[in-house]
């Protein structure tokens, strides 16, 4: 009877001392990273969603290189291809979204940048506003990373902090991996006059 009653009073200590060891912070600041991946991943959506407007609006208003078309169909194809799972932000996984969203990017980039030969089609209000929503979805996708980021900091100091790294080896909570700068930004592009 006697070792009984230690045996329980000895889980109720266990449990107490494991649950003021930050599980229920950890758990918070989990979900919290998940809520601002899910917003990451919306504002993506919402570029991959202006992207066939875009493409129409430049078919329908100029004869248009067709191979820049097709790049940013295939790169949009691709990176709606490429899902995470929230529990599994791990650095290969964040590498490859990162990567796949970067090719959108770059196609993207492409196509506006040759769209400057076309004044008549810079000049329609359609692609104006087309255009302008996507500028929009560019600097709210740059918003949703720096908080995801931000969030993942503060879940890896939590996980990696005494004694809460105790209890995440304990029940599986492991570090995140954020957004790093997209490849070859470290260089300054050329400017020439």
């Amino acid at each position: 009877m006697k070792k009984t009653v230690l045996a329980i009073v000895a889980i109720l200590v266990l449990f107490v001392a494991i649950s003021g060891c930050g599980y229920n912070g950890l758990v918070k600041l989990d979900e919290d990273v998940k809520a601002k991946w899910n917003q990451v991943e919306t504002q993506y959506q919402r570029r991959a969603d202006l992207i066939p407007n875009l493409v129409n609006t430049v078919k329908g208003a100029a004869k248009f290189e067709q191979s820049t078309l097709t790049q940013v169909t295939e790169a949009r194809a691709k990176a709606t291809q490429v899902t995470i799972d929230p529990d599994k932000l791990t650095p290969e996984n964040i590498e490859k979204y990162q990567a796949a969203q970067g090719q959108v990017s770059q196609a993207l980039g492409r196509l506006l940048m040759v769209t400057e030969n076309y004044p008549e089609l810079k000049a329609t209000e359609q692609f104006r506003d087309v255009s302008a929503e996507l500028a929009g979805t560019e600097n709210r996708i740059g918003v949703a990373r720096k908080d995801f980021n931000e969030s993942v900091q503060v879940y890896n100091t939590k996980v990696r902090s005494f004694p809460n790294n105790i209890t995440a080896g304990l029940f599986g909570f492991s570090q995140k991996a954020g957004f790093k700068a997209e490849a070859g930004s470290e260089k300054a592009p050329k400017v020439e006059f």
